[in-house]
């Protein structure tokens, strides 16, 4: 086998290579898209879940005891103190929660899903309030 032919098969390997590669780079894109509209799906489900808890009459536990979540403690804490309105960072200091910055953007992320079910309000600019 000469240096040319030698050449031309790394060149065809490196072509399959190549052409693997993106294919696999559209499978992690679709995947990708797909795991965020899931994520987002689960998230509301789970907001409008315990929304819907804290509307169930007086004396019906829709959850067993230990399965709270972020969200409820996040619902009663706007329960707990309907007239104020906090801050997502005021908030995960009165939950005892870490106050880094990727956890509190959850959080804001959190506040902005409840915001738009109407559960809670924004009285002004990065402040949250239950809703009436």
């Amino acid at each position: 086998m000469n240096v040319l032919e030698l050449l031309a098969g790394l060149q065809a390997q490196q072509d399959e290579a190549t052409a693997r590669a993106a294919e696999l780079r559209d499978q992690i894109e679709h995947l990708t898209a797909a795991l965020a509209e899931t994520e987002a799906r689960l998230a509301d489900l789970a907001t409008t879940r315990k929304i819907i808890a804290e509307a169930a009459p007086a004396g019906v536990d829709p959850d067993p005891p230990g399965a709270n979540t972020t969200y409820q403690d996040i619902v009663n804490a706007f329960n707990q103190h309907p007239d104020q309105a906090f801050r997502a960072r005021e908030l995960h200091k009165l939950l005892g929660m870490l106050t880094d910055e990727a956890s509190v953007n959850i959080t804001r992320s959190r506040l902005g899903r409840l915001t738009r079910q109407g559960f809670l309000t924004q009285p002004g600019r990065g402040h949250y309030q239950k809703g009436t």
